[in-house]
């Protein structure tokens, strides 16, 4: 007696029908993670540029500047968005509106992987020492909107937190 080579119709349609029902079900699971890990490392890449500045700024003595760009040449204005990116650079001859130089050291830059809006109530961020930071709040949001938004608040005295809500307990608007 000969001993079949392959599967039989009916085994074929039972696997292909559990793959099926498998893919179908992860693929909105998949689909939230890579929003949730997108999300995440814009939010942890700008609070580490935001800890990078205070404590650069204290190292140096120095003004060092956080700021959206898209050349890594000159801070963003109004027309910019926030999530072209953004760098951290010390602010050696104090220009305002700030513009850095060649010989001002670039200390971080950081491009989003977000697909979605990052929001910022200022155009830059300053950070001296002996003086008050400048203080503001960053909303990252994606496509799933505000529900799944974050938004990273910078105090006075230049330190981060990650919140669900605006600075006054409001729900985050996209």
């Amino acid at each position: 007696m000969r001993k079949p080579h392959g599967f039989t119709l009916w085994e074929l349609l039972c696997t292909l029908s559990i793959a099926a029902i498998t893919l179908i079900a992860g693929v909105p699971a998949f689909r939230s993670f890579l929003l949730d890990a997108r999300l995440t490392a814009d939010v942890n890449g700008w609070v580490l540029a935001v800890q990078l500045a205070r404590s650069e700024a204290f190292k140096r003595g120095r003004p060092v500047m956080v700021c959206k760009t898209d050349d890594t040449r000159r801070c963003g204005d109004a027309d910019l968005p926030a999530d072209a990116g953004w760098m951290v650079y010390v602010n050696l001859d104090d220009d305002y509106p700030p513009r850095r130089s060649a010989a001002e050291p670039l200390l971080y830059v950081h491009d989003t992987e977000l697909v979605g809006t990052v929001i910022s109530n200022r155009p830059y961020y300053e950070f001296r020492v002996g003086r008050r930071s400048t203080n503001g709040t960053v909303v990252f949001c994606d496509s799933r909107g505000a529900t799944a938004a974050r938004a990273v608040i910078v105090s006075f005295t230049g330190r981060p937190r990650v919140a669900r809500v605006d600075p006054d307990g409001h729900p985050l608007e996209c």
